[in-house]
């Protein structure tokens, strides 16, 4: 699975607007509404609450991967968000988060998830990576960052 399969500019926002996660949650998830990935908005939102109760998904150095399983997908789905002064987090490193990466998951089938959760891991330990998601100023430059790296592990 290619992260950039996953991403279309309409599920990417560069600006975000919110400062604190739970709204930064809602923003994500308007997009995956307005797009028809996602029809239950409040399913998806007490999936991505849930297990950020469990343990922060605000993994370090800026970036946090919330994410959760929903009953009412059929597929897997997600939205990128960026926020150049960041967010308060409770992430595990104590910082900030700028980027967050929001992926939701059918219930009955856990592989699509944690197999993009693995991609996102590995794309975010290239050198530099983070920092070029950070810096992109539209979507679609966000969107080619990805696919150029993810064509590059090929």
């Amino acid at each position: 699975m290619k992260i950039s399969e996953l991403l279309t500019e309409n599920l990417v926002k560069v600006d975000l607007e919110s400062l604190e996660k739970e709204e930064v949650f809602e923003e994500l998830i308007d997009l995956l509404v307005r797009e028809k990935r996602i029809t239950d908005r409040d399913a998806a939102r007490r999936a991505i609450i849930e297990r950020e109760n469990k343990q922060s998904t605000g993994i370090g150095r800026g970036v946090a991967i919330p994410h959760g399983k929903c009953a009412t997908l059929t597929q897997l789905t997600g939205a990128l968000g960026i926020s150049k002064g960041g967010i308060e987090y409770d992430s595990l490193d104590g910082e900030p988060v700028h980027l967050v990466f929001l992926l939701l998951a059918e219930e009955d089938n856990p592989g699509p998830h944690v197999e993009a959760l693995a991609q996102i891991s590995s794309l975010f330990r290239i050198p530099g990576f983070i920092e070029r998601l950070i810096a992109a100023d539209t979507p679609r430059q966000l969107c080619d960052i990805v696919a150029a790296e993810e064509s590059q592990e090929e």
